[in-house]
């Protein structure tokens, strides 16, 4: 597969005459690009060249047919091998999210983008999906991952059906936050002894959906990676019909599917980390002392005017317990949310619990919806209204949200259609398991000609988990925290076929893997913050992971 795009880029930084790819074979082994023809003259130009990248499963072959120019700029021109729209099949009685993706979590690669808490707005949809026909993924030493991934998206033209939930196929997994360092000149953390992929995502043909709303739930089948019609309507209704009978068996619960081919740390190999008092087992890389003193650092750099605001987290880690679907139940159920979601990379799980929105695309129109402003809940009625409103009321709190509102609207504005980006909600108040936040929405339209993964390069990470201005405070981060933050503020969930997209921001969100699980917790430090109510909160925000985390 990369061969393939790997020539085409070669094509048009020597400025080769356009070629006409005329077939790439698909199959258990890689991707094959077999022939070429120089349009200018109608030579044959051979065989391009093969590679094996990712985990590619038996499929049989697909012919795929595109044009390409001295004028490529990292992406492969889409083109449509039909108008064929995807199969449906409509699920009575709707099955339960949780026992659906018991069904499914066996499986290679299970992506459950599970809207743990129904609501119109926030949680109106989840979606299940599994055995990817190609998975991509990128390390940090490896360029332009987002490139990658257009040119993959750009060779499946899917329609999509309207009346249905958005994702009806397409690219859906992980962003880790150190992506970001693919998209500008950013320095590293001195420690990454887990080495989480920078991106890693599936190309999913097959997908689960539900409206809650609705009561209403489909299989969708797009048939892809085949693309000639016969073919792709062929394995549509096969893979449809297969996910269809495997949703109606009795299973017992799993454990993951893919076990690692990466050895368990050993804790002397593990950056230098602090046991925490009265936690079990658990440690941060930070002790109080020095995380006090990591926000004194910051408040000095907002003084002498580097920054207005940095996200400073610490991360908390213990030995894995048990399996990771069992720690995924048990965070859903100890602190639901409507961007919660797992996904399993191989060697890495990722069970995640985030009330926030980073960016959504649908039809052109784009919202982001940052968080900023935190209180714990109190247990009686009375005295969780009188946090209610003071939060509502802190002027500090209001002013860090706004800050991040308008940091995301110049991120938009980069992609936006002149004068269509809008603030929609400004300091909004939500109400989940353990916390308040003030949450605002941002809106706008792309640009004609630009789509979601130009988006992507211009606001990732988002700005509510790095600071303002972005680029500095990241580097701010990357001098104060010791370890690189992996999946904990990047992203998770889908780039559909027909062009959309919705993703998460990875915060509530724990990393299992090589014999550990991780759970980094932070927060914003502006010139008001008062050093120990702001490390205060960073425990807060953890309790719905630490009980997840340490009770099986």
């Amino acid at each position: 597969m990369w061969a393939y795009f790997e020539e085409v880029r070669r094509q048009a930084e020597n400025n080769i005459p356009r070629r006409r790819v005329l077939a790439i074979d698909v199959g258990c082994h890689g991707w094959l690009v077999q022939r070429c023809r120089n349009v200018s003259d109608g030579k044959d130009m051979g065989t391009a060249g093969q590679a094996s990248r990712g985990t590619l499963h038996p499929v049989g072959c697909v012919r795929l047919v595109g044009w390409v120019g001295p004028g490529y700029n990292g992406a492969v021109t889409r083109v449509s091998s039909s108008t064929i729209e995807p199969l449906v099949e409509e699920l009575r009685p709707v099955p339960e999210t949780e026992a659906a993706w018991a069904k499914f979590c066996a499986l290679p690669h299970c992506l459950f983008l599970d809207s743990a808490t129904v609501e119109p707005r926030r949680g109106r949809y989840s979606f299940l999906a599994a055995d990817p026909f190609a998975m991509i993924r990128s390390r940090l030493d490896e360029p332009d991952a987002l490139g990658r991934l257009a040119a993959a998206l750009a060779a499946f033209a899917g329609t999509t059906i309207a009346g249905l939930p958005l994702f009806q196929g397409g690219a859906a997994g992980l962003f880790s936050y150190e992506l970001g360092r693919q998209l500008e000149d950013l320095p590293g953390a001195a420690f990454d002894e887990f080495g989480v992929p920078v991106m890693a995502v599936g190309l999913f043909d097959v997908v689960v959906a539900w409206d809650h709303l609705a009561n209403r739930a489909w299989i969708i089948s797009q048939g892809f990676p085949e693309t000639e019609p016969a073919a792709r309507s062929r394995r549509a209704a096969r893979r449809l019909a297969a996910f269809a009978r495997l949703l109606k068996q009795d299973v017992d619960w799993p454990t993951s599917a893919s076990p690692s081919a990466l050895p368990p740390i050993d804790r002397t190999d593990l950056a230098p980390s602090h046991a925490v008092p009265g936690r079990d087992g658990l440690a941060s890389d930070f002790t109080e002392d020095a995380y006090l003193r990591s926000i004194e650092r910051v408040v000095d750099y907002i003084a002498t005017g580097d920054v207005f605001q940095v996200n400073l987290a610490q991360r908390l880690i213990c030995p894995a317990r048990d399996d990771p679907v069992a720690l995924y139940r048990r965070l859903r159920r100890a602190n639901p949310a409507p961007f919660a979601g797992y996904f399993d990379l191989g060697d890495f799980q990722v069970a995640s619990a985030s009330p926030e929105r980073f960016v959504q695309v649908r039809d052109g129109a784009v919202e982001t919806r940052p968080i900023k402003g935190t209180r714990p809940r109190a247990e009686e009625p009375q005295q969780d209204e009188a946090v209610r409103r003071e939060l509502c009321q802190s002027a500090k709190d209001r002013a860090e949200n706004v800050m991040i509102v308008d940091l995301m609207r110049n991120d938009l504005g980069r992609v936006c259609r002149p004068g269509s980006v809008r603030v929609e909600d400004v300091c909004r108040l939500e109400t989940y398991q353990f916390v308040h936040h003030l949450v605002s929405s941002v809106t706008g339209r792309l640009r004609e000609g630009l789509g979601a993964i130009d988006l992507l390069r211009a606001a990732f990470p988002g700005g509510s988990i790095t600071g303002a201005p972005k680029i500095r405070a990241m580097q701010i981060i990357a001098e104060l925290e010791p370890v690189a933050r992996g999946p904990y503020c990047g992203s998770l969930g889908y780039l559909g076929f027909d062009g959309a997209m919705d993703l998460s921001i990875l915060i509530r969100t724990i990393t299992a893997g090589r014999g550990w699980w991780q759970a980094p917790v932070g927060g914003g430090i502006v010139a008001e913050s008062d050093p120990a109510r702001e490390y205060a909160e960073t425990w807060h925000k953890a309790e719905g992971l630490l009980r997840a985390m340490q009770s099986p």
